[in-house]
């Protein structure tokens, strides 16, 4: 069973940076090959996908809302995904996700089945 485990939100300012980090655990990454895909979801819209890494081929894709700001990476010698955030904007507070158990890429949530449990990210002065 995949299990993940999101860290690293918190409180912001504006044009502030933060990285999370998604940790697999009870499998390695390398093994299953699998897909992380990012996820945020702010109180009262829908989740809405922000990018995914191909674990096998490192390929990356985003959402247009975040390209350029956001840039997802395996991290080396770790078991971890990580999400590091730039530019942030108040529009991007919200609880960020991490998803597995596909072997592609989506940004759409509906194709993954393995969800952790979320970490708040509030971007605010």
């Amino acid at each position: 069973q995949v299990q993940l485990v999101e860290s690293g939100g918190g409180l912001v300012q504006p044009g502030g940076s933060l990285r999370l980090s998604c940790e697999a655990r009870g499998f390695s990454l390398d093994t299953y090959g699998i897909a992380i895909g990012w996820f945020r979801q702010a109180p009262g819209k829908e989740r809405e996908g922000l990018g995914c890494i191909t674990i096998r081929d490192g390929q990356t894709s985003y959402a247009d809302s975040v390209k350029g700001r956001f840039t997802i990476s395996r991290d080396n010698g770790k078991n971890t995904v990580s999400l590091q955030m730039n530019s942030l904007k108040p529009e991007d507070t919200a609880v960020y996700y991490c998803a597995g158990d596909r072997p592609w890429c989506s940004l759409e949530s509906g194709a993954f089945g393995s969800w952790g449990q979320g970490t708040q990210v509030t971007v605010s002065s």
